[in-house]
């Protein structure tokens, strides 16, 4: 009997498919088209089981709707700009492409063993100058159409990477890659007029029926819909430039509790001011030293400057209110200035504490003991549908709560002429500007006399020069005159060429259409994405609903605007889903001054007596299931895992033990166990294959539960099930195991168990297959259909209880009379040796249910 021997079974089922050309993708216009995409990776240099079960999912789609008559698209590319092959350049010497490329080869090397039904033909990573080339190109008709443009802001600096970053990469206030703190600064960048499509992006997420209700959730929110009120205070004195201050508040019902104006350092105010007041100018810089995101703010000590300005309320011009600048206002987003509420704001309070500044209720509770904010409490900030008692005089119904108040604050303001109600949104436009060499060069030049002027679409693409140096910090672009200076493309004068690179952001957001049809020489083929785009399922962490999803929303109606995509392709995913992560123990030791040592897995050696490592002995301490970190070094790399059990193992392992979107830890044991299933399913088609035997007693049983297998493996890989799938998988080959059926029932069972099976084990289903003489691969047969006729249950089966214990289980026609159920019950052997020849008090019947007999 041959043995399950993965290693030589499954190269050659890979060189199979490749011969076969099995997984390239052509437009077909005859079949229906179906488009699976896995989150592309970034090429750190390694894979690891969690990227494992990622692609593994995809495939497992990919390779299921080709089964069922579609003509599928599964590509693979890489995410390769970024920081870390940069800093990867300074501090190890060598090039940031070929630290990328070289990793991009080691990626590859991974994946190919794992079987994936990818067309690798259509591979290519972002860094390459025929991709980012095209996205010059798409930039150019962007900014023909009004979608980007260039202005001074207000942006995050992280003081280490020397870059901007997006209010989406600033973590805890701290940069996403660095760690380090972000500070603000303003400089000149460009910016995707994302803002404009904010009520269409909100809107358009109740469409997207098939995305997790989560994701919509943070996009929404991301997204921030207000309803408001602007208006302006006046200025007692007004300064050289401005007479007023205008501003925007959602609570316009607490005016009348207004005790300060408060501006953003960067308000023109505070710029005027600060001009020739050192102190404003201290104050300021040290404020614009924090992070722009409201997370940072948020932990932000909350500081002021009186300005020494008054502004007149708008309800009532002899009542003054201070002007403060203060740490905690944006100017990008509102108006840059607000009126503090301290009586119902807890940071506004917090702040007229501070400064010594009135507080004054507006409304408070119906009932209950409540201590106003102006005596000491808290402030008072009810929920939105409370009712509450009004303190002060309004001109609006008293009994008005929540958005009807400020519904009616709007109104009211309106009718006196002092504002207007308007909807605002929190999203702000995306600035792309990166002070980094290792990213897409901005396609424009800079001419003293024309300007900022497009580069011409025939000079594309603009590449990155090799030459470069990361001796000193910065952008090495500023430091590169053969390649900075250039002639203007309009006059042919002597110019500048744009030194800032696009953020890597702008790369993925644009990469599943660029598969559809990846050597045009334009950036997409029309008739391709008509044929193969939406993305019929995208498959990525939850940790990219916005930096990423939102991003790509707006790109393919940019894409549509300027002509590269249809307009069906303005939401480019279908259905959306989101995988949990792959997690395993953490091994740890301590250095000579007690600071923790991380080991990988394969160093150490696990026992019931404890952890150790391999070579010395010394124990380990476990931390038991944590998210994989390569810091940590809890990563358990795949071509360990082909090595010891085969790529099926893994790929069976990282579905089966819980659900997808869920967390699954890896264990040793887990993967020992899986290739010892698998091997089991190889052996007893390696006795099917060599029995005989005629028709057997068991043939309609077994035929039976294969129509159910059928039914339940299909509904749970339709369903992203994939564990429920696989249970059924182990159910039926138990029931194949133990069958006493004849060898053609037999036979037809287990070609089709290689064939449910072949989505997550696709070599040793392809072995199975050929061993029970299945015609071609099986990677490419019809999918199993399941009889209707043969779902239909004719039996029951029912547990017996005796005196409330579970002793059995009898199975009974499903039509048998509660007098043959008790007489079947009664025979059954565990409940004979209960009875022990005695007569039982009772016997209930419950139809379909139960048996319980009472002695």
């Amino acid at each position: 009997m041959s043995r399950y021997d993965p290693a030589t079974l499954e190269p050659k089922w890979q060189k199979a498919w490749d011969e076969a050309g099995t997984f390239v993708a052509r437009r077909d216009e005859s079949r229906p088209k179906y488009y699976v995409l896995e989150m592309f990776p970034y090429p750190s240099g390694r894979i690891h089981i969690g990227h494992v079960r990622n692609y593994t999912m995809g495939d497992v789609i990919a390779r299921y709707k080709k089964s069922t008559g579609h003509n599928v698209l599964h590509p693979m590319g890489f995410d390769a700009f970024g920081m870390p092959a940069e800093n990867a350049a300074m501090e190890n010497g060598g090039h940031p492409a070929d630290w990328t490329y070289q990793n991009i080869d080691a990626m590859v090397a991974q994946m190919k063993p794992l079987g994936f039904g990818l067309d690798w033909s259509r591979m290519f990573a972002t860094c390459d100058p025929e991709y980012y080339g095209q996205q010059q190109a798409l930039f150019l008709d962007f900014l023909k159409a009004g979608l980007v443009y260039r202005k001074n802001a207000v942006v995050n600096w992280d003081p280490v990477d020397m870059t901007v970053l997006a209010n989406e990469q600033v973590i805890d206030g701290k940069g996403w890659r660095s760690g380090a703190e972000v500070e603000r600064r303003e400089l000149t960048q460009w910016f995707f007029k994302i803002s404009d499509h904010s009520a269409e992006l909100l809107e358009a997420l109740d469409r997207l029926d098939d995305w997790p209700a989560k994701v919509k959730l943070m996009q929404a929110n991301w997204i921030g819909r207000s309803r408001g009120l602007e208006f302006a205070f006046g200025m007692v004195e007004p300064t050289k430039g401005h007479d007023r201050i205008d501003v925007y508040t959602t609570r316009p019902d607490t005016l009348l509790g207004a005790s300060f104006v408060g501006i953003s350092p960067d308000h023109p105010i505070a710029k005027e001011l600060e001009a020739h007041d050192p102190a404003v100018a201290a104050f300021c810089a040290e404020a614009r030293r924090g992070g722009t995101t409201e997370e940072a703010i948020e932990k932000a000590e909350k500081l002021g400057f009186d300005t020494g300005l008054r502004c007149r309320h708008p309800f009532d011009t002899s009542w003054e209110l201070p002007v403060y600048i203060a740490n905690f206002i944006l100017m990008d987003y509102g108006t840059g200035a607000i009126f503090g509420c301290p009586a119902h704001d807890q940071r506004d309070l917090d702040f007229a504490r501070k400064y010594g500044l009135s507080v004054t209720s507006t409304f408070e509770p119906l009932a209950g003991d409540h201590q106003r904010p102006e005596d000491g409490g808290a402030a008072y900030v009810p929920p939105k549908t409370e009712k509450v008692r009004w303190t002060l005089p309004f001109a609006w119904d008293a009994e008005a709560t929540g958005n009807e108040a400020i519904d009616a604050a709007i109104r009211f303001c309106e009718e006196k002429g002092v504002g207007h109600g308007v909807t605002k949104f929190r999203l702000r436009d995306w600035g792309l500007s990166r002070q980094r060499y290792w990213g897409a060069p901005i396609p424009v030049v800079h001419c003293d006399d024309c300007g900022t002027v497009p580069e011409k679409k025939e000079n594309l693409p603009i590449e990155l020069p090799r030459d470069v140096s990361f001796d000193v910090p910065g952008n090495p672009l500023d430091r590169h005159p053969t390649w900075r200076d250039a002639p203007c493309p309009a006059c042919g004068k002597p110019a500048r060429r744009e030194t800032d690179t696009m953020d890597t952001f702008v790369d993925s957001s644009w990469y599943f259409a660029r598969f559809t049809a990846p050597r045009a020489t334009t950036p997409t083929d029309m008739a391709e994405a008509e044929y193969w785009m939406n993305v019929d399922q995208y498959i990525g962490g939850i940790e990219h609903a916005i930096l990423h999803l939102l991003y790509s929303r707006f790109f393919a109606r940019a894409m549509h605007i300027t002509g590269h995509l249809p307009e069906k392709c303005k939401e480019p995913f279908d259905a959306l889903f989101t995988q949990g992560m792959v997690t395993h123990a953490i091994y740890v030791t301590r250095d000579e001054k007690d600071r923790p040592v991380y080991h990988f897995p394969e160093d150490v050696e696990v026992t019931e007596s404890g952890a150790r490592l391999g070579a010395t002995g010394e124990p380990v301490e476990v931390i038991p299931s944590a998210k994989m970190s390569k810091s940590k070094k809890n990563v358990v790399d795949p071509v360990n895992i082909i090595a010891t059990y085969g790529a099926d193992t893994a790929r069976w392992f990282v579905l089966s033990d819980s659900p997808p979107e869920r967390d699954v830890e890896w264990t040793a044991s887990g993967a020992e166990a899986t290739s010892r299933h698998l091997a089991r399913v190889h052996r007893i088609a390696t006795e099917i294959a060599a029995d005989e035997t005629p028709e057997g007693p068991g043939d309609a049983a077994l035929l039976r539960e294969m129509h159910r297998a059928i039914f339940d493996v299909t509904n749970g890989i339709e369903s992203f099930g994939f564990n429920a799938a696989i249970a059924k998988l182990y159910a039926f080959t138990n029931t194949l195991g133990r069958a006493e059926a004849g060898a053609d029932a037999k036979r037809e069972a287990m070609k089709t168990l290689a064939q449910l099976m072949s989505p997550m084990t696709p070599h040793l289903s392809e072995e199975i297959w050929h061993m029970l003489g299945g015609e071609g691969l099986v990677a490419e047969a019809p999918w199993p259909a399941a009889d209707e006729t043969m779902l239909v249950e004719d039996t029951v089966t029912l547990p017996i209880q005796v005196n409330g214990k579970r002793r059995s289980e009898v199975t009974v026609a499903k039509d048998a009379s509660k007098e043959e159920v008790e007489k079947a019950a009664l025979a059954d052997d565990a409940v004979q040796r209960v009875l022990d020849g005695g007569t039982p008090k009772k016997v209930i019947v419950v139809p379909g249910r139960i048996v319980n007999v009472v002695l």
